[in-house]
């Protein structure tokens, strides 16, 4: 058992172990901790949307639904290998499950076959939720599989637990089948290996989060933008955004700063599940880091 790791150090461990994280506003405090305990925690559970599409899965997991509200998880790992941050607390995510698998769980022994829901999971488990059907044919993409292992070590590490840590929802209650696609024996074959080495990328070299990498354009801040620039890294940012499907120009991108750009950089905002004034076009830290601006000279 353990104590949940605070916000701040949650965020520098997914870090600190190379995943690409997208802090969505307001995660640190949307929870559901008035509902009940958040704590001590045993493990990490990991599940499937049954969606398609990373804004749209995001929003779903961010607000819920009808007869139960979000967040559904401490996390949405999109098939691109993204991180998307939504909540910090208790959340809606495991539900009920057998106590004797958490008891294994707090063990790190082998898990017995879940038969009974007569504990409350969300009281002691992180959850992540991946964008996938569900259907058993649904693809997961190398880069996608690659973030649950990084995101599962990153809290394993921080609490010193081991890949037994981790398990998945069909693996805590009997009522579900989650995840379809790939093996919870193969994806702790995989973060038990990575918890062998160092934090970080392979080899245990660590990467650190954009913008620090070398290839891409650190944010050059709100001011930048607000003053109508003339930069080729407007120009780099543009063909990004085309090449994320979020382009709203007649001609273009250029170097000067365009009612063009701010809204297609609108949409890029939407993509990432940004809304209202979230998404008003000009570039924040979070939103920017994501698109990996690659560096203009």
């Amino acid at each position: 058992m353990a104590t949940p790791l605070t916000a701040d150090t949650l965020l520098a461990a997914l870090r600190a172990e190379g995943a690409t994280v997208i802090e969505h506003p307001g995660w640190r405090t949307h929870n559901r901790n008035h509902k009940g305990a958040w704590g001590p925690v045993n493990g990490i559970v990991i599940h499937h949307t049954v969606s398609t599409g990373s804004a749209p899965s995001v929003a779903l997991c961010r607000d819920g639904y009808a007869g139960l509200p979000g967040p559904l998880c401490h996390g949405v790992i999109d098939k691109a290998g993204a991180v998307h941050l939504i909540g910090h607390g208790r959340t809606n995510h495991a539900g009920l499950g057998d106590g004797d698998v958490l008891d294994a769980v707090a063990a790190e022994a082998p898990l017995p076959t879940p038969r009974r829901n007569d504990t409350d999971g969300n009281a002691h488990f992180y959850g992540f939720e991946c964008v996938n059907l569900g259907n058993g044919t649904d693809p997961w993409p190398a880069a996608q599989l690659d973030a649950i292992e990084r995101a599962s070590a990153a809290l394993c590490r921080a609490h010193g637990w081991t890949a037994a840590s981790v398990i998945g929802h069909k693996e805590w209650t009997p009522t579900k089948v989650d995840p379809r696609g790939f093996t919870m024996r193969d994806m702790r074959a995989r973060i038990a290996a990575r918890l062998a080495s160092a934090p970080g990328g392979p080899g245990g070299t660590p990467v650190p989060p954009p913008p620090a990498t070398g290839g891409y354009e650190p944010f050059p801040g709100a001011a930048f933008f607000a003053a109508a620039p003339h930069s080729p890294v407007v120009t780099a940012m543009g063909r990004r955004l085309v090449a994320e499907g979020c382009s709203a120009y007649a001609q273009g991108p250029g170097p000067q700063w365009t009612e063009a750009d701010r809204r297609s950089y609108a949409n890029w905002q939407r993509k990432l599940g940004f809304t209202g004034s979230d998404a008003d076009g000009l570039p924040g830290r979070t939103s920017w880091n994501a698109l990996k601006v690659p560096r203009s000279g």
